[in-house]
């Protein structure tokens, strides 16, 4: 795939995103990039996931700028959290855009600057990296479709693709069925998107799904539970 041509822009909480003129999106919202991040991806995915899980291991579906990652990362350190975090990314935006965002800023964890060295200059594409005793990461130069791991690899799913009109072929009852299969049960999906079609989809995939209040700009977003799969 032809890499995208990006341009930086400044969202209404002060940090960056990217807008991919092709495809006439932003990576993250405009409402505020950090603050979507947080309130759907660290607050409803991976600190709930800590209710249920001892550990955590982490799918993302659009790896991106690796915001949520550093997020994710930052708040495993904090809270002594095991974390292996694995990003699939087939558009991985070049380095030079990556150093002009301002997320190395951010002051919501102490160890901000120190992830994000260690996820985009420490950390290669298309393998394994230990980020110490109890973290991982893998990057992933993979879509979706071409992507696979046995059933209970992951017990949680980051699902950040671009918008359902946008990337409809992600969001569709097959995708979410491949990544059930991937899941362990129990196991919980957050993506930002509420629209009845994405619920009746992971529905179909064998999901309890849920709204809850949304971020900025959002009303709902959802939440997934992943029930027992039915082999036939």
């Amino acid at each position: 795939m032809e890499p995208f041509s990006l341009k930086l822009t400044k969202t209404a909480d002060g940090s960056h995103t990217l807008f991919v003129p092709e495809l006439n999106e932003h990576y993250h919202s405009v409402n505020g990039a950090v603050a979507e991040s947080e309130h759907v991806f660290i607050g409803a995915g991976l600190s709930f996931a800590t209710r249920q899980f001892k550990e955590i291991r982490a799918l993302e579906v659009g790896f991106g700028t690796g915001l949520n990652a550093l997020l994710a990362f930052a708040f495993a350190e904090a809270n002594h959290l095991q974390l292996s975090y694995t990003g699939l990314e087939p558009n991985p935006p070049a380095a030079e855009i990556l150093d002009k965002l301002n997320y190395r800023d951010l002051s919501i964890f102490p160890a901000i600057p120190l992830w994000w060295q260690r996820i985009h200059c420490l950390a290669p594409w298309d393998t394994t990296t230990a980020m110490g005793d109890l973290w991982s990461l893998t990057k992933c130069t993979s879509d979706l479709e071409d992507f696979g791991a046995p059933e209970g690899s992951f017990n949680l799913v980051f699902f950040d693709a671009f918008a359902p009109q946008v990337q409809p072929a992600l969001w569709t009852a097959a995708m979410f069925q491949k990544i059930a299969g991937m899941l362990e049960t129990g196991g919980i999906l957050v993506t930002y998107s509420s629209k009845g079609e994405v619920r009746r989809n992971l529905k179909t995939a064998g999901f309890v799904v849920e709204k809850i209040p949304g971020p900025a700009g959002k009303r709902e977003m959802v939440r997934a539970i992943r029930l027992p799969l039915q082999h036939g």
